[in-house]
């Protein structure tokens, strides 16, 4: 196997549990992911959300390294737009300074959540009216301590410093995200399970190897991974893409259509909301390494972030015990 294996975890509450037992849950894959040969292990932000407990990344990743020993542990992604990059850079200092070299930034562009939320974590904050690229850019010069002597705030430092530095990774679904990232020379990771058009991803991944031929192209997937293909597409169910459209001509990705109705209506502006196939790469490990392989060859994938859309624990759990890289390893190794 030619690329690496991550885990995207959302701490979902399945019905019938608790936010507690959905971050104990986050807690046990993250040590299984682990002892199962995964390259790193990431969590997510998502605000007001019922059936989502990973609201705050920073809080989660500084115990998941407390629980594991090895893995690289980060998030998949710290919403930019809310926060102070200069803040977000010294918790990232700290977390890399009580686990040096195991540590992932990654940086997202969307909300996390619907407007009312967004409008909640800006409530009593002054807004500097920077856009996303100059936050990121920002945020890049703190963690590299290479603030240009001509800025306004040439000298400071997100302290404590880190003997090695957190990872910085760009998330995003688009061709635009992708040619940020490869102008600010950073990792890229496309969210293939945001956006299923096969040509946004052809078009990211071309930008982004054409103008930083030496970074790190990723893609996160939705995956199910079963002992029978029958299985596999039994547990995909009716899931979709939900994307609302707004008239200002920004789209957001929600997870059902009552979510889509109330971001429409708490924006304020009119509003389209569409349906696309989910598409989730489901069926035996053998064949979903199958469909990894070709995205690899077809777009030059490093790493691949598996996210699991499963609605119930044990199966979730199964589908990333099957795809386990030393499992692949080793019967490699037979054959």
């Amino acid at each position: 196997m030619s690329y690496k294996l991550g885990i995207l975890d959302q701490s979902p509450i399945f019905q019938g549990a608790s936010a507690f037992d959905a971050l104990q849950q986050t807690i046990k894959l993250a040590k299984h992911a682990e002892d199962w040969g995964y390259s790193r292990f990431w969590v997510s932000e998502h605000h007001h959300a019922e059936t989502l407990a990973g609201s705050s990344p920073e809080v989660l990743i500084s115990h998941l390294l407390a629980q594991t020993k090895t893995i690289r542990v980060g998030s998949g992604g710290v919403m930019l737009q809310h926060y102070s990059p200069y803040k977000v850079a010294e918790n990232f200092h700290v977390l890399s300074n009580l686990s040096p070299g195991r540590v992932d930034l990654g940086i997202g562009k969307a909300p996390g959540g619907l407007p009312l939320s967004t409008k909640a974590l800006q409530y009593g904050t002054m807004s500097d009216g920077k856009d996303f690229e100059e936050r990121l850019s920002f945020l890049q010069e703190i963690i590299e301590n290479s603030i240009n002597e001509t800025h306004p705030l040439a000298g400071v430092q997100a302290t404590p410093l880190p003997s090695i530095k957190p990872e910085m990774f760009l998330l995003g679904a688009s061709a635009d995200s992708a040619r940020l990232a490869a102008k600010l020379g950073i990792a890229y990771v496309f969210a293939r399970f945001i956006n299923s058009d096969e040509s946004v991803l052809e078009d990211a991944a071309r930008i982004y190897r054409s103008r930083f031929p030496a970074g790190s192209f990723k893609v996160s997937v939705s995956m199910i991974a079963s002992p029978t293909q029958q299985e596999a597409r039994q547990l995909i169910g009716d899931q979709k893409i939900v994307k609302v459209h707004l008239k200002s001509g920004r789209s957001v990705t929600v997870q059902t259509q009552v979510q889509a109705e109330l971001f429409g209506k708490q924006s304020g502006e009119s509003y389209e909301i569409e349906e696309q196939d989910s598409n989730i790469i489901a069926g035996t490990p053998s064949y979903v390494k199958g469909v990894l392989a070709d995205i690899h060859e077809k777009y030059g994938v490093d790493e691949f972030i598996l996210h699991t859309p499963v609605t119930k624990e044990a199966e979730r759990l199964r589908s990333f015990q099957l795809m386990s890289p030393l499992q692949t390893a080793l019967q490699e190794t037979l054959h």
